[in-house]
């Protein structure tokens, strides 16, 4: 049964806790909402589930109910607390800390339990009410360090960003990655009184599966795009200079066109740039 908000602020009380903006924490308050984002999980017993920012555990009590395991990340010392107290069961793991070691790395432990699950022949699922502030740099990171599948909710304009198509606004090195990364599902957008504090956006639920066409080039090659994208602007040939690519020749043998700006090109044609840029 997912917690109420009164039942949340309750234990939160009894922590003397609350929510803490910088961590950007905004917990769950509708049931349906909770059981809808371990519906697009699709839990399968003896895959491995991460779950960042369970706070107060709403979310987590309905994936060990489904018979996950499930290893949790959370930054905040008081709720990391509360979470082992009230989950003391085999199937329950804690990593205490920051999800992220930088902008664009995974925490050391959870990388290395990603990796060992891997290596064991487990699916590793991220399901997960995702802390807003952290939220697209743990998407790209998770699906780097080889999650096999993130259903998440996070801010309407990062769902937005992932799904955008080329020479929209919303497009962006978010957009390339994600898309040569996996298959990306938009599946209904959440009204603020979904969660407590309301946050000031709406929200989406996401769920990201695995097509992965990046392989061990995935961290290189996001390093690429956002340098060409910091100068996105600018005429293609300009931006693959600024990247420190041999534009002519990256051009000449992708046969894009060097008047085009790096927005208008495909997740394809960006993977095409960098390889050719590499060659």
């Amino acid at each position: 049964m997912a917690q109420t908000k009164h039942e949340i602020q309750a234990l939160l009380a009894g922590i003397s806790g609350r929510p803490r903006h910088r961590f950007g924490q905004h917990f769950m308050i509708d049931g349906n909402l909770v059981r809808l984002v371990a519906d697009a999980g699709q839990i399968q017993s003896g895959d491995l589930t991460i779950e960042i920012g369970p706070g107060t555990g709403t979310l987590t009590e309905e994936l060990l109910a489904r018979g996950a395991d499930v290893l949790a990340v959370e930054i905040d010392t008081n709720l990391a607390d509360l979470l082992e107290h009230r989950f003391a069961t085999a199937q329950f793991r804690l990593i205490r800390g920051d999800a992220l070691a930088g902008k664009h790395a995974l925490n050391p432990d959870l990388r290395s339990a990603v990796a060992v699950a891997k290596s064991r022949g487990r699916t590793v699922r991220l399901v997960a009410n995702l802390p807003y502030n952290i939220a697209a740099p743990v998407v790209i990171e998770s699906m780097i360090g080889g999650v096999d599948l993130l259903a998440f909710t996070v801010q309407k304009e990062v769902a937005d960003r992932l799904r955008a198509a080329p020479g929209t606004e919303d497009y962006g090195p978010l957009s390339i990655v994600a898309q040569l990364l996996s298959r990306v599902e938009v599946l209904r957008t959440l009204p603020p009184d979904a969660f407590w504090p309301k946050p000031k956006v709406h929200s989406a639920l996401v769920r990201l599966v695995r097509d992965d066409r990046l392989a061990e080039r995935a961290t290189a090659l996001s390093a690429f795009v956002h340098r060409l994208f910091s100068a996105r602007r600018k005429m293609l040939k300009k931006s693959l200079a600024l990247a420190g690519a041999d534009a002519q020749s990256a051009l000449t043998s992708t046969g894009i066109a060097g008047d085009i700006r790096p927005e208008e090109l495909s997740p394809e044609q960006c993977m095409n740039l960098y390889l050719a840029s590499i060659s």
